[in-house]
C-alpha cells in the first residue's frame, strides 16, 4: 500500500505564471537560505514558469554579475536537493540586482526600468512579485513607493503582488494602521501575509485529515475532546536575532501568527468549498471567537519565562541575557504558554493550550487533541484508572512530519492488563521524502494566486486582539524572577502547574 502511495501523480500541480519576483533585501539570510533554495525547488519539480527572472533589490553596493556569483556559491550550502549544474545556469542567467535605499523615489524609478528591460529579455509579461524581505519598518514605506511609481497598477490582464513577512504589526493598534496604509495602495486580493509554517505538509493536510475522513468529523467536537495542544518548541537560543528579539519577544514573535494558525487550522468549521476565501472565512470566524483574556485572567491563564544558563543536547547554553545585543537585565520572554477558550457551539467548555519557548529540551511543532477519557465500568476491577489511557491524536509538524493515534489494547498473556499503543505514519516513510524548505508550496501559491494559505486582514487583527491583553499587562507588571528556566527545559514550572490546576499535563515529547 505504502508503494501504491508514492506512485501519486503529482502533475496535475499547477506550474507558476510567468512572472518577475523582486526581492527587497535580497542580500540578506532569508533570499539564500530559503528563497532561492525553494525556487530551485521549483525549479527541479517542473513548476517554476519557463518565463521567469529574479530582481534583487537592496542598499549593499553590487552587479547583477556578482549577485549571481553570490547565490550560486550560497546554493550549494542551502540547497536541500544536489543542485543540477545545468538548471543552475538556466536559474543564473534569470538572476538580476539593482542597488538602491528603500525610502529613495529614485530607487523605484530605476527598478520600473529594470523591470521593462527584463520583461523584453526574459519573455515575461509584466507580472511582477514583491517580496518584502525586509525589517517591518520598511513595509508600509515600500508598498507607499511601488504604488507612487505605478508598479501596483494592474492593467491588460497583469498581476501585481506583494508578499509580506511577518510581524505584521507588533499590536493590534499598529496591525490596523499598517492594514490601513498598505490597504490605501492595494486591493486585499494582492497582499499575501506569509507564515512559512502553512507551508508545511502537514499543516496543509490538516483540512484533507479533518474533512476527508468520516471517521474524525463526528468527535471533533467539545461531546468527545477533553482538551487540544499547540506546542511550537525550539533547541536553539536567539541566535543573531537578539536586536530584534529583545524588542519582539516570544509572544510577539509566534503566538499572533504561527500559533493563531495552527490553531484556526484545527478548530475552523468546515468550509463551503476549498475556495481561497471560503476557507479563509472560516479561519477568521474561528480566530474571532477566541475570547480575550481579561488583565485578572492573564495573571492565571498565561505565563512567561525567560531562558537561563543550562544544557542543550549535551551541549552547554548560555543564558538569554549573556546573548550577543541582549540586554543584561531583559525582562523580555522567551517562553509563553497561554489558556485560551473558543467561544462557539463546538469547542464551547473546551480548552485550548499554547505553548511556544526557546532553549527547550526538544525541536518540536506539534497539535495535541486529546479526547475524553472511556468510562471505567468494564476495567475497573482489574486495572487503575491510569492505565487506561485517553486516546490522544498528535499532529506533528516538524522536524518529523506526520500523525500518531494513542489508544488502549489488551497486553498479551492470561491476566488482563492494558497497554498504550501508538499507531504512527510518517510522510516520509509513507509517500517519501519531498527536498523542501517550507516555502515552496507558498511561493508557487503566490505565482498562481492562490491565497488559501495566507492571512486576510481581519485574521491578523483577530490574532493581535488576543496578545494585546497580555502585551499590556507584563508591560505594566515586568517580571521579578526571570530567568526562570534552564536551557534544555521545558519551561518555567508554572506552565505545568496551569495544567495542572485542572488535572491536565503537556503532552511528553521527546
Amino acid at each position: 500500500m505504502a508503494a501504491d502511495a508514492k506512485e501519486i501523480d503529482r502533475s496535475q500541480a499547477r506550474r507558476g505564471d510567468p512572472c518577475i519576483m523582486v526581492i527587497f533585501g535580497a542580500t540578506g539570510d532569508l533570499t539564500k537560505r530559503k528563497l532561492v533554495p525553494a525556487l530551485y525547488n521549483l525549479l527541479h519539480g517542473k513548476l517554476l514558469p519557463e518565463n521567469f527572472a529574479v530582481v534583487g533589490l537592496s542598499v549593499d553596493a553590487a552587479s547583477s554579475d556578482a549577485f549571481r556569483d553570490q547565490l550560486s556559491r550560497e546554493i550549494k550550502e542551502f540547497a536541500t536537493v544536489t543542485v543540477e549544474t545545468d538548471l543552475w545556469d538556466w536559474f543564473a542567467k534569470r538572476l538580476y540586482y539593482l542597488q538602491g535605499d528603500f525610502r529613495d523615489p529614485e530607487t523605484y524609478g530605476k527598478l520600473k526600468q529594470m523591470l521593462a528591460g527584463v520583461d523584453g529579455e526574459q519573455g515575461t509579461p509584466g507580472n511582477y512579485l514583491f517580496y518584502l524581505a525586509t525589517t517591518p519598518i520598511f513595509f508600509g514605506e515600500i508598498v507607499r513607493q511601488l504604488g507612487r511609481a505605478g508598479l501596483t497598477n494592474e492593467e491588460g490582464g497583469r498581476w501585481r503582488r506583494v508578499i509580506i513577512e511577518k510581524p505584521f504589526g507588533h499590536d493590534l493598534d499598529s496591525s490596523r494602521a499598517l492594514n490601513k496604509e498598505i490597504k490605501a495602495v492595494l486591493d486585499e486580493r494582492q497582499i499575501f501575509r506569509i507564515d512559512h509554517y502553512l507551508g508545511k505538509e502537514t499543516v496543509q493536510n490538516m483540512m484533507v485529515f479533518r474533512f476527508g475522513n468520516g471517521i474524525f468529523e463526528p468527535i471533533w467536537n467539545r461531546r468527545y475532546v477533553d482538551h487540544v495542544q499547540v506546542t511550537a518548541a525550539e533547541t536553539v537560543g536567539v541566535e543573531r536575532r537578539g536586536g530584534y528579539y529583545d524588542q519582539a519577544g516570544a509572544l510577539r514573535d509566534i503566538v499572533p501568527n504561527h500559533a493563531m494558525q495552527l490553531l484556526a487550522m484545527t478548530a475552523m468549521e468546515p468550509p463551503i468549498s476549498f475556495d481561497s476565501e471560503a476557507v479563509r472565512d472560516e479561519k477568521a470566524k474561528l480566530l474571532h471567537a477566541l475570547v480575550p483574556l481579561s488583565p485578572e485572567e492573564v495573571l492565571t491563564k498565561a505565563v512567561r519565562g525567560q531562558y537561563g544558563a543550562g544544557t542543550v543536547a549535551a551541549e552547554q547554553a548560555s543564558a538569554y541575557r549573556a546573548e550577543p545585543n541582549v540586554k543584561p537585565d531583559s525582562g523580555t520572554e522567551t517562553f509563553v504558554a497561554l489558556r485560551l477558550q473558543v467561544d462557539n457551539w463546538r469547542w464551547a467548555g473546551v480548552p485550548f493550550y499554547i505553548r511556544t519557548g526557546k532553549r527547550m529540551a526538544a525541536r518540536a511543532t506539534e497539535i495535541v487533541i486529546q479526547f475524553k477519557r472511556a468510562p471505567m465500568l468494564l476495567f475497573r476491577k482489574v486495572a487503575a484508572v491510569e492505565e487506561l489511557a485517553s486516546n490522544t491524536l498528535v499532529i506533528r509538524i516538524q522536524p518529523d512530519e506526520g500523525i500518531s493515534l494513542r489508544f488502549s489494547a489488551k497486553v498479551p498473556g492470561p491476566a488482563v492488563n492494558l497497554g498504550a499503543v501508538d499507531m504512527n505514519f510518517k510522510y516520509s516513510e509513507y509517500f517519501g521524502a519531498a527536498p523542501s524548505t517550507g516555502y515552496e508550496t507558498l511561493l508557487l501559491d503566490c505565482m498562481v494566486g492562490d491565497t488559501t494559505l495566507f492571512q486576510r486582514d481581519d485574521m491578523v487583527e483577530a490574532g493581535w486582539a488576543v496578545v494585546t491583553p497580555l502585551l499590556d499587562v507584563w508591560k505594566a507588571l515586568p517580571p521579578r524572577n526571570f530567568p526562570n528556566y534552564p536551557s534544555g527545559s521545558w519551561g518555567p514550572k508554572e506552565a505545568d502547574d496551569l495544567l495542572a490546576r485542572e488535572g491536565r499535563r503537556w503532552r511528553e515529547i521527546r
